[in-house]
């Protein structure tokens, strides 16, 4: 059986006060760490648990773009950063510009560590950078940090019940 760990309300409280840059989730996932990084990485199931349920485009290099389709929120060009199969992969991503290929100074750096847990994963998401950009006021309450602090939480829920569902 897996447990996810969710911040408790201090754990958030503190994340909040001491560092409004840094998001860090990580949940336990049954299922093996091939799998889980197919769910990240691979068009059919980027598509299904961070998108509309279509295909996401993937240009898995460093370099490579991902085109992450966050349906009223935006189309977001993501840019590859770094793809070491199948323990760690990242990207940035400029959530605060929809339709901005994502480079420095624009986006945050979205990172995902794969773990094996027994015959599960532990899957620990960070994304860093947000003190570093500016966030047009119309986009502060869907691209900063409180959004993507909640946003991760329910995101790696969703992404464990799709993982999961999959046929061995």
């Amino acid at each position: 059986m897996s447990t996810d760990r969710t911040p408790s309300a201090d754990e958030t409280a503190d994340e909040t006060a001491e560092d409004r840059n840094r998001i860090e989730r990580e949940i336990s996932i049954d299922a093996p760490v091939e799998r889980v990084w197919a769910v990240l990485t691979e068009p059919e199931h980027v598509g299904s648990w961070f998108g509309q349920g279509e295909p996401t485009p993937v240009d898995l290099r460093p370099g490579g773009i991902m085109h992450l389709d966050h349906g009223q929120y935006g189309q977001f060009p993501t840019t590859i950063v770094k793809v070491d199969p199948p323990h760690y992969f990242s990207y940035r991503w400029a959530s605060a510009h929809p339709g901005e290929v994502a480079v420095e100074g624009n986006s945050t750096l979205v990172e995902f560590t794969l773990t094996p847990e027994g015959a599960g994963t532990r899957l620990r998401v960070v994304e860093t950078g947000f003190e570093e950009i500016a966030i047009p006021e119309e986009r502060a309450s869907t691209a900063g940090y409180e959004s993507h602090s909640g946003g991760w939480t329910e995101m790696t829920k969703k992404l464990k019940q799709y993982t999961e569902q999959l046929p061995a």
